[in-house]
């Protein structure tokens, strides 16, 4: 079982015992920092962290300054969940050999990795760590666009966003793909538990990031990460950003256990129109125009009947 620390209101988990400190050039108003301290504050356990390059890794270890007061391990875009699997593999393999005394603390195992270290580049190694049912839980923070080296369109980004490579224009909307089902995937590997969260709703997401750590076995949490640099909204507005993308259903919050049993776990007592969401955000702002309006109406249609399966299936219980 996970040393979960109790957690009554907003005050007290403010002012807990941090584990990852100020001391970071994230930009102003980065939610990574927001979804980073809630998942490291929500237990007293001893806490084996990796995190791949990215925003997160560039921002928070400028030599020879760290935030992270845990262990820390920086590796590729690609391999981060690999590397916890290994230091798990070790401390398994280390106690066996009575090489760590029996009364340590068992550690918990945590990676962090932005959509595009996880939903691409590095999405053969988080499989094969599920696979092989390694006890670590992965925290993907999705901001939906390779925000570290210059707004490239990933798996992640969805329909309509301008991004660097997938820019609109007057022969383009901008990225054409919808926006791949990253929490349905790692379901599918039979995952002891999956959620998606939203640092606004922290209630939520603490408990479900409690869950995460109280579970034995691979554990995947998909955080929206909302970007004020490339989604291009204001720094002081990132949590007005966060309630407008789970409010408009575009980020519904829930859970699904051992692959199958799914959980709504927020629903919005008034759920806001799609257009409202893009509208917030200049990368959209070119969905306005009247050739281009048509894109905001297939978004709305296709949030609908996401939330739909999605209240259809927790009633199923299947």
């Amino acid at each position: 079982m996970s040393n979960q620390k109790e957690i009554k209101n907003l005050k007290t988990f403010s002012t807990a015992a941090e584990r990852f400190e100020g001391s970071h050039v994230l930009c102003p108003g980065c939610a990574h920092s927001i979804i980073v301290r809630e998942v490291l504050n929500a237990t007293n356990d001893n806490l084996v962290v990796s995190a791949a390059t990215g925003c997160l890794e560039v921002c928070t270890a400028i030599y020879p300054h760290t935030s992270w007061d845990c262990s820390w391990i920086h590796i590729g875009f690609e391999n981060a969940s690999t590397a916890i699997a290994g230091a798990e593999t070790m401390n398994k393999v280390l106690r066996k050999k009575g090489r760590i005394d029996p009364s340590t603390p068992e550690p918990k195992f945590v990676t962090f990795g932005g959509d595009g270290a996880t939903y691409d580049i590095g999405f053969q190694w988080i499989s094969g760590c599920f696979e092989r049912g390694h006890d670590f839980m992965y925290v993907c923070l999705d901001n939906e666009v390779y925000a570290n080296t210059g707004g490239q369109r990933s798996s992640s980004t969805p329909i309509g966003s301008s991004t660097t490579t997938a820019p609109a224009g007057s022969d383009s909307y901008g990225e054409k793909r919808n926006k791949k089902d990253m929490l349905a995937i790692m379901a599918a590997h039979g995952s002891p538990y999956v959620a998606q969260v939203a640092p606004n709703k922290w209630k939520d997401m603490v408990k479900k990031i409690q869950t995460g750590f109280a579970t034995k076995g691979p554990v995947f949490i998909n955080a929206m990460s909302a970007c004020t640099t490339e989604w291009k909204f204001q720094p002081h507005q990132t949590i007005e950003a966060s309630d407008l993308a789970v409010d408009s259903l575009v980020f519904p919050l829930y859970e699904i256990i051992d692959g199958t049993e799914l959980n709504i776990t927020y629903r919005p007592k008034n759920i806001v129109p799609v257009r409202d969401y893009l509208g917030f955000q200049p990368r959209f702002k070119h969905l306005f125009k009247p050739e281009n309006e048509h894109i905001i109406e297939e978004w709305q249609k296709r949030v609908d009947a996401k939330w739909e399966y999605l209240q259809r299936r927790e009633e199923a219980r299947v």
